[in-house]
């Protein structure tokens, strides 16, 4: 079987398959999967190991901040200003996921922008509370205990949202996007995408 050929622009090319190019950088990735381990890990020690459910939401808190600057002086396709649509944008594009008509996007999607966002928003808001609780000053406070509880079921019941539109943008736009946040890499851009 012939070998891959990189091309002097980084896109690689198989005989059997799509030319690719780099789209997220290792910084997101190690970020995407770290969050996804830290959030794991507080999930499920949050009754049963107080320090390594605290040292996760520590983790979690230390990797939004780093993705805060890394997008802003990340890559091309890690920047906020890359991926970040209003909300005209956003509806524009789940209406046409109903219709079957949405655009393939090289980096995030307007949809999926708005959840990286979000999660990321809502995230900040667990380790947040959660440091609050260890407070002298809102140690026992229950709406603070009622907002991490709360928020952290939230971030659960998006990972699954997120998930179906993994699923669904990796159907619809024949890609394999859990491998893509593990190589980086995706199909380069074809007539109609947007990149």
């Amino acid at each position: 079987m012939p070998k891959p050929a990189r091309t002097e622009t980084g896109t690689i090319t198989r005989p059997d398959a799509h030319p690719t190019v780099r789209v997220w950088d290792w910084v997101v990735r190690v970020f995407h999967w770290s969050l996804v381990a830290s959030f794991a890990t507080a999930w499920l020690t949050a009754h049963s190991s107080e320090d390594i459910h605290h040292l996760a939401g520590y983790a979690a808190a230390a990797l939004i901040a780093l993705r805060l600057i890394w997008g802003i002086v990340g890559t091309h396709y890690a920047r906020f200003s890359q991926f970040t649509r209003g909300p005209r944008a956003v509806i524009g594009y789940l209406r046409a996921i109903v219709t079957g008509s949405e655009a393939r996007y090289i980096g995030h999607n307007p949809a999926g922008g708005a959840m990286v966002l979000t999660l990321m928003a809502i995230m900040f808001v667990t380790a947040l509370t959660g440091w609050m609780t260890t407070t002298d000053q809102f140690w026992g406070v229950e709406w603070v205990s009622q907002a991490h509880e709360w928020s952290a079921k939230a971030i659960l019941m998006l990972v699954f949202v997120h998930l179906a539109g993994v699923i669904v943008a990796s159907v619809r736009h024949h890609e394999n996007l859990i491998r893509a946040m593990l190589t980086g890499r995706k199909r380069m851009a074809e007539p109609g995408d947007v990149a």
